[in-house]
């Protein structure tokens, strides 16, 4: 299957070279607003819960609706992101619910004229046909639910449409890539994906463990995907998919969605990068320590300042991105690669990507690529479209099978 994937692909890249040409803006705007564009990690809520105002343009980050209009997104998971200390005292579940009523209440409360609220892929298609952007959310470090299938279940009721099992943290039933030698799922992470799959919440294996991610793809019943991770056979850092892992994801059905986080796409950024650096991971361990009894917010502030003084670091480019996306559709297929930028979740993004208005450049890069409007159309949002459709097919037959 692999030899006849490289085949076809290296088939369609010569006939892309022999038929390159140079695209205008209107062509290339014309194939971008063609597709739904659904951005399946934005972190952007980290700063609304705090305050920001996302309806005002910002000169810092990467996130406000001004942009968000000029890319041409369609849809965006907004990411639930739970700090792997607010374990500490129990605290994650009602973190959960502050950043899910930071969406409903000053995302889309706000602004109900450019957001409304889905929770079905149908639902995406629907509030495009209004002209609005579709705001979902994920919930990003499963120890959100505090080990209870009840608070599982009463975050899907509120609208959470996946939860990354574990982020840097491994949790007490999900091993994290950000831990060496994690283990993978208990008895208890099995419930949770079945539930999970019960409820028609997607997995997303971001984050993961390797041996995490194996179990899941043996106990999920439905395809699973990886909202915000890239290919690791071009930048070879943990939180990054192998080839096998990704060719094992695509026979699930499942997509992997790139992160456009400079580490993440290109090596010599990964090598550059503060987290990569033992001087400075032994500076944040000790300015961690220090900051144990500090909120969240002040020990990210703490974070800033220490990113702030690092080394500086080789910044990736647009083509990093499109090396990613290539190389998954050169061993897995086009119908298996997504979008999930982790804007706002991430300090470096590449040259050509700075923030979310920048998305027709992406679409450019792929024009000329040789990618045709019908393959852009599922990497930007048809490929994840068919997985929510899939999550939520098999919920139906999970609930009609117990009735």
């Amino acid at each position: 299957m692999k030899i006849i994937l490289t085949l076809l692909w290296l088939v369609s890249s010569v006939n892309a070279q022999q038929g390159r040409r140079q695209w205008s803006e209107a062509e290339v705007l014309d194939v971008h607003r063609s597709a739904i564009l659904i951005d399946t990690h934005n972190d952007v809520t980290s700063a609304t819960v705090a305050g920001l105002d996302l309806g005002k343009r910002r000169a810092e980050g990467h996130t406000d609706l001004p942009r968000l209009r000029e890319g041409g997104v369609g849809a965006v998971f907004f990411a639930v992101f739970v700090a792997g200390s607010y374990v500490e005292g129990n605290r994650s579940a009602r973190r959960a619910l502050e950043m899910i009523d930071t969406v409903r209440h000053d995302i889309v409360g706000r602004y109900p004229d450019a957001f409304e609220l889905a929770v079905t892929a149908d639902q995406i298609l629907e509030v495009r046909k209004r002209g609005k952007i579709a705001a979902l959310m994920g919930i990003e470090g499963g120890h959100a639910i505090e080990d209870s299938l009840r608070l599982l279940r009463d975050f899907y009721a509120l609208g959470v449409r996946y939860m990354t099992l574990t982020h840097s943290n491994s949790n007490n039933w999900a091993g994290s890539s950000g831990e060496l030698n994690a283990p993978g799922l208990t008895n208890f992470g099995k419930e949770v994906i079945r539930e999970m799959n019960r409820l028609g919440m997607m997995v997303d294996i971001s984050h993961v463990s390797d041996k995490t991610f194996w179990d899941v793809l043996e106990t999920s019943q439905a395809p699973v995907f990886a909202s915000h991770s890239s290919c690791r056979a071009i930048s070879p850092i943990p939180r990054n998919m192998s080839d096998e892992m990704i060719q094992a994801l695509a026979r699930k059905n499942g997509v992997i969605q790139i992160n456009f986080g400079c580490e993440f796409v290109n090596a010599d950024s990964a090598k550059s990068s503060p987290m990569f650096d033992p001087a400075m991971r032994e500076k944040m361990s000790k300015v961690m320590a220090e900051m144990k009894d500090k909120s969240p917010e002040e020990r990210r502030a703490a974070m800033r300042k220490l990113y702030g003084e690092a080394r500086p670091r080789v910044r990736a480019k647009l083509a990093d991105v499109v090396a990613h996306i290539d190389h998954v559709v050169r061993i897995a297929g086009v119908d298996y690669v997504g979008i999930g930028s982790d804007f706002d979740g991430v300090g470096c993004v590449p040259e050509g990507l700075d923030d979310v208005s920048k998305f027709p450049n992406l679409t450019r890069a792929l024009l000329e690529k040789g990618y045709s409007a019908e393959q852009i159309r599922k990497i930007y949002g048809g490929n994840l479209m068919r997985v929510m459709r899939e999550v939520e097919k098999t919920a139906q037959r999970m609930k009609a099978r117990s009735d």
